[in-house]
């Protein structure tokens, strides 16, 4: 179906993305569930799973061999169901106590948003986080500018990412059609593939992503040369994972799509 190369929808991320620079929210609750168990893990292995519906995200963890073998060492077995749950509790207490703490918008997010709407895109958006957590969230996003027309939370659909079913959601509600007619922006591997598995175009974000790992102050005191290496990581992690587009900070993306929507013309899409 031709649609004029036009796109008529993005769906955002949210923490990473459009909110919480770094994407720390998550990152203490995680790290604090698994101190708690006496299996500390480390920065890296917190982020790797992350985009992920949260119980989903503990269970990778677990899977990891170094996190494996550690569990089993301290705890006599490997990890089981009962100790999701277990983790899962402490990561979600820790994790509600702080969330409103990291409901800024990242900088050039609102603007970029409003670039959108004012070129005729519906706004969407997908987290890994539950509802519950969204209704932390949302109250707080909207009052500092920022309210997507339709959210749908990780809970909310059969699966979280990397399946497609809550890009579907928001092409259901916003009645979008085809899939080559919709955008789908994030900052990690798993926005990418949920992206992927929905058909639909798919634009990694550096500057301000989990994948990047860095506070808005570590990134103004790095020094240029190692910043660039850390940029050209995300960005070689980002393309391993099939994105469309890299952008180096969201403030490029009206731009991006309106790049996009020109190649589309030229290929005939």
């Amino acid at each position: 179906m031709d649609n004029g190369g036009r796109i008529k929808a993005v769906i955002f991320d949210w923490a990473g993305t459009v909110v919480d620079y770094g994407c720390f929210a998550p990152m203490h609750a995680f790290l604090n569930a698994f101190e708690q168990e006496g299996v500390p893990i480390t920065n890296r292995e917190a982020r790797e799973p992350m985009g992920m519906l949260k119980r989903d995200h503990i269970q990778t963890i677990l899977k990891m061999d170094r996190v494996k073998k550690a569990w089993t060492e301290r705890h006599g077995k490997e990890p089981g169901i009962q100790d999701v749950d277990r983790l899962y509790a402490g990561f979600e207490s820790t994790l509600m106590e702080s969330l409103k703490q990291y409901t800024d918008p990242i900088p050039g997010a609102l603007e970029a948003v409003e670039k959108l709407r004012a070129a005729g895109l519906i706004i969407g958006s997908t987290t890994g986080y539950t509802k519950g957590m969204m209704e932390v969230i949302v109250p707080e996003a909207r009052r500092k500018g920022y309210s997507p027309d339709y959210m749908v939370a990780s809970d909310e659909v059969r699966a979280g990412r990397p399946y497609p079913y809550m890009i579907f959601q928001n092409m259901n509600e916003l009645g979008v059609f085809p899939p080559e007619s919709v955008v789908k922006v994030g900052d990690t591997v798993s926005d990418i593939h949920e992206g992927k598995n929905a058909g639909v175009w798919t634009i990694g974000i550096i500057m301000g992503s989990s994948e990047l790992g860095l506070t808005q102050a570590e990134v103004q005191d790095m020094d240029e040369d190692e910043l660039k290496a850390r940029k050209d990581e995300v960005r070689r992690t980002f393309e391993k994972a099939g994105a469309d587009y890299i952008i180096d900070s969201i403030s490029q993306l009206p731009g991006e799509i309106a790049t996009l929507e020109r190649n589309r013309l030229a290929r005939g899409l």
